[in-house]
């Protein structure tokens, strides 16, 4: 049985995100991840925490670095608060160039700095809910001062899940050392590549950390190619041919160009981004490359193309919402069905 999570498009705005989780949650959801892009994906999960009565809500994912690990702790624990229990917070790091030109912070090595900011934010939910002295001390943080009058005290459901957002190697080894889980990214989710690197990535965590894989949950971030009929299914999959020539126009999302013997579609998307062809990116991402990466099937059909897929690695998938509403109802029988498949 999976478990079945809504996204959210990147712009969506604040006055339209409580409709668009009050449908998710019409339509059989068991989560929504909203983004912190470009809006803040804080207000985005309280709106739609607020708008909802059973639907849960987790950031995919909030940028970290520029938000002091206390500030991230008080606004998490209100959430938790507000919502009895539903919120999950996924943490990612961004990029250097946006890190330092876009939020001016300061960037460091990410992998022990994340490390350090989720280690510091359970020290602080620890105090929240037990009381007494906080003192966290470690490379990047120190946090050693929590007045009790500043302090808000135990809530019901003080175990807020910590995601982590994560594509190489130590990023992923990191999500299996200290997080809950880890949410991929469309450009590491094959099975291929879920099977041979991230998961022994992350085992690697796990067995550093002494704790078990069954642990770590994985929240599959997959594109896919879906609708109520072939020919719906067949503009989505150009869509998201689009949406991969961009993506792998980005060294870092390499690796799993690698892992197929693609890695020269990346080096040619690169050099076409440099010369301003956009429209020509596409013809890089052949019909072998979709078949890897991006599941296809109508409503009717995917149910059982994402079990083959993804049955034995996880059992938490992305499903989009139909841009008609009038495919709601369609849609939300794919979602039932996933939701019952043994």
């Amino acid at each position: 049985m999976f478990e079945v999570y809504a996204s959210t498009p990147q712009d969506m705005s604040p006055a339209e995100i409580a409709a668009h989780a009050r449908r998710a949650e019409a339509m059989g959801y068991d989560g929504l991840h909203v983004p912190d892009a470009v809006h803040d994906g804080f207000i985005l999960s309280a709106i739609a925490l607020n708008a909802t009565k059973a639907l849960r809500v987790g950031t995919a994912v909030l940028v970290a670095f520029p938000r002091s690990p206390m500030n991230v702790a008080i606004t998490a624990w209100d959430l938790q608060q507000m919502s009895g229990g539903r919120f999950e917070l996924g943490l990612g790091t961004q990029v250097k160039g946006n890190i330092e030109k876009r939020y001016s912070t300061s960037w460091s090595a990410p992998a022990p700095r994340m490390r350090d900011y989720i280690q510091s934010l359970r020290a602080i939910f620890n105090c929240f809910q037990q009381g007494g002295s906080l003192d966290f001390r470690s490379a990047h943080y120190e946090f050693t001062r929590l007045q009790p009058f500043f302090n808000p005290g135990p809530i019901e459901h003080p175990d807020i899940p910590i995601y982590l957002g994560a594509v190489g190697p130590l990023m992923t080894q990191l999500a299996g050392e200290v997080s809950d889980g880890l949410i991929t990214h469309p450009t590491n989710t094959p099975p291929r590549y879920i099977e041979e690197v991230t998961f022994p990535r992350i085992n690697k965590g796990v067995i550093k950390a002494e704790r078990q894989l069954q642990e770590i949950k994985l929240l599959l971030g997959s594109l896919l190619a879906t609708g109520v009929d072939e020919e719906m299914v067949a503009v989505e999959r150009e869509k998201q041919r689009n949406l991969l020539g961009f993506l792998y126009s980005t060294p870092a999302y390499w690796p799993s160009l690698e892992l197929f013997g693609w890695q020269e579609k990346g080096e040619h998307l690169l050099q076409l981004t440099r010369e301003g062809r956009w429209q020509d990116m596409k013809l890089i991402v052949d019909d072998d490359m979709l078949t890897q990466f991006v599941p296809v099937g109508t409503y009717k059909q995917i149910a059982a193309v994402l079990q083959a897929h993804y049955g034995h690695l996880s059992a938490i998938i992305n499903f989009p919402l139909p841009e008609n509403p009038a495919h709601d109802e369609a849609a939300a029988k794919a979602i039932a069905e996933l939701r019952e498949i043994c």
